[in-house]
This record gives C-alpha cells, structure tokens and sequence, in this order.
C-alpha cells in the first residue's frame, strides 16, 4: 500500500513556492514543514506528498523514467495546474490536452524547479 510520494530539492524555500502555487490548483496546501522537509496533503489532511533535502547531503537529482502523477477534478483544474506550474518556475513537458491512454483522458506534464516530472490528470467519472 502506497502512503506517500517524496520528490528531492536543492533548494526548499523555492521548492516551496513552488509546490505552494501548484498544489493548491488540487485543494491541496503545506500541512507540516521543517528545516528539511515539506509536506502537503489534501484539503489541510495528513501529508502524503513531501519536498525534501536529500537525507544524505547529497544533490538532489530527478528520475530518469520517474514521475509523479496526480488526479485532477477536472480539466480546467489540470490546465490551472499546468498553468501554475509554468509560472512559477517550472517547464514544459506536454501542454493540457486529450491523450490516449484512456477514453476521456486529459492531462499535462511538467517538470518541477529541479527536474521533478509531474502529471496531472482528469478522467471522467462512468
């Protein structure tokens, strides 16, 4: 069973703003946060995503193959994400739009301030 997510940063205070700005567009908002560590979770509820100083001291690096994916209420809250995130810093991996992985399926990509891959996405309820 899966709990939580964490993604490395080399720079928390910006990571922050960042997960700040781009979280919110899913009701999701910075429950906990200490001198290594963010957390977030949905609607103010326990963290299940984290932004971290790597333990070891080392850089943090993204995945090559790894992404964290997120589900979207709606499209416009995956273009609000998408959005989001380009304005605060991030970049560009695949705009909002319809993709074929699903009947119904409307995501984005984006990569974080340190490379982290995201994607949001929206599937219809049947």
């Amino acid at each position: 069973m899966l709990v939580a997510v964490c993604v490395g940063t080399n720079d928390l205070l910006t990571a922050g703003v960042f997960y700040d700005q781009v979280l919110e567009t899913l009701n999701m908002s910075r429950v906990m946060q200490n001198a290594q560590e963010i957390g977030y979770g949905l609607n103010g509820k326990d963290s299940d995503f984290y932004v971290l100083t790597p333990f070891n001291g080392a850089s943090a690096t993204s995945g090559n193959g790894s992404q964290v994916m997120f589900l979207a209420g709606s499209q416009q809250a995956v273009r609000d994400f998408y959005r989001a995130a380009m304005q605060s810093g991030g970049s560009d991996e695949g705009e909002p739009g319809p993709r074929d992985y699903a009947e119904g399926y409307y995501g984005a990509y984006v990569r974080d301030i340190d490379g982290n891959k995201l994607h949001v996405f929206h599937l219809p309820e049947k």
